[in-house]
């Protein structure tokens, strides 16, 4: 089994920035998938970044530019980076991990095995 507990959300004025943190337990990945996905109120959760094993990442494009995912395998943490927020950014944001097989772009919530509890962003315009 895999743990993930996220850290670092809050509440944040439109052009501020945020670094929210996952930290991963349990078992070791041989390669792996660490993503980060959001969801806001009456929404479908979405993809936003991830960074697969051997540093491949993917950004969604709205984020594009003002978010960056990376991680620190010493301490089993994936962050994310998140300058220039605005207002639609507001919204839940989940830690997700699971096997990297190369098969697919890891941009789908079904494709992960492992979530964290999530953590709550809400930029203020």
């Amino acid at each position: 089994q895999v743990q993930l507990v996220e850290s670092g959300g809050g509440l944040v004025q439109a052009g501020a920035s945020l670094r929210l943190s996952c930290a991963a337990s349990g078992r070791t990945f041989r390669r792996y998938v660490m993503g980060w996905f959001r969801q806001a109120p009456g929404k479908e959760r979405e993809f936003v970044a991830r960074n697969a094993w051997g540093g491949a990442t993917s950004y969604t494009d709205s984020v594009k530019g003002r978010f960056t995912i990376s991680g620190d395998n010493t301490k089993n943490t994936v962050y994310l980076q998140m300058n220039s927020l605005k207002p639609e950014d507001t919204a839940v944001y989940y830690c997700a991990a699971t096997d990297y097989s190369g098969a697919y772009t890891y941009t789908s919530p079904d494709k992960y095995a492992y979530w964290g509890q999530g953590t709550q962003v809400t930029v203020s315009s």
